[in-house]
């Protein structure tokens, strides 16, 4: 069975439209298990409920930000391991180096081609 088959992904954006853009990209990679959250916070509470192998996420959004979800990630006993991608329109290096202290496994600059996610994501988790 290919990775594509076994992996599940959650996908947090409180954009609609790029929480579809992002969505139907996997779709077309044949990424079969996705899951949304609005925000950080309903990411937060799913994740601990329910955890995936990879967290793709918005940095920028209302009560809990992408960085913020990231840390309490990471400070989960359920949580800790699991993947975690950062798109942002602001790939300022501040946020970048935050985030790789946060241990962020990789990040993605707003706006972005199919191709440049899929490519993001396989650094992560392997050959899609």
């Amino acid at each position: 069975m290919a990775l594509r088959d076994q992996l599940h992904i959650m996908v947090v954006d409180d954009m609609s439209t790029s929480r579809g853009l992002i969505t139907q990209a996997l779709d077309s990679f044949g990424v079969r298990h996705v899951f949304t959250a609005d925000n950080g916070k309903q990411a937060l509470q799913n994740l601990n409920a329910r955890p995936v192998h990879l967290v793709i996420s918005d940095y920028n959004m209302p009560e809990m930000d992408g960085l913020n979800l990231l840390h309490n990630l990471r400070a989960g006993a359920r949580t800790k391991g699991i993947g975690f991608i950062l798109i942002t329109g602001r790939a300022e290096q501040q946020i970048i180096d935050h985030g790789k202290k946060l241990g962020m496994n990789n990040y993605l600059k707003k706006p972005f081609e199919p191709a440049d996610l899929r490519r993001c994501i396989e650094q992560v988790v392997g050959r899609l």
